[in-house]
């Protein structure tokens, strides 16, 4: 008798996600909350417009979570038409920093123009000038069971 894969056995696809606009942003904001990173791993392109993070996800879209241990993901958070980045309490360039990302939020100065700010926890944050908003989440590697073996929690 032959063992078949079962539906259940499947994955979902990797993320590969766009927001144009201040809605679309608060769903990256969403599957982004959580996601940890080395504060090494941000590049600003001033030439380019373009400013990256490398992330440690967490995968709060993942449907099978009853299924198996909590998991994340590598995934590039991709800013373009950045014009500035600011930042305060955030470390640079230090491989033994570790930063999680709370939320990412919008606000408008000039529209189309604005600020992109990425909340961290413990007071950091950074602040993007932006002419536009146009920013991507792609996960890059498959899976991983989370470390800490936990789904992230917040205290109310």
């Amino acid at each position: 008798m032959s063992n078949d894969a079962k539906f259940e056995d499947g994955r979902e696809p990797p993320l590969n996600l766009g927001a144009l606009d201040a809605d679309d942003l608060q769903v990256i904001s969403s599957l982004a909350q959580d996601a940890v990173f080395p504060a090494s791993e941000m590049r600003w392109h001033a030439k380019g417009g373009r400013f990256a993070l490398l992330l440690n996800r967490f995968r709060w879209e993942d449907a099978g979570q009853g299924r198996h241990a909590p998991e994340r993901v590598q995934s590039i958070l991709m800013f373009n038409n950045v014009t500035a980045v600011a930042s305060q309490d955030v470390p640079k360039n230090d491989a033994d920093t570790i930063l999680s990302l709370l939320s990412i939020a919008f606000e408008q100065t000039d529209a189309p123009s604005g600020h992109i700010t990425l909340t961290l926890a413990g007071d950091g944050a950074i602040r993007l000038s932006v002419e536009a908003i146009e920013v991507s989440l792609k996960d890059v590697t498959r899976p991983y069971v989370a470390p800490s073996g936990k789904q992230p929690r917040h205290a109310d």
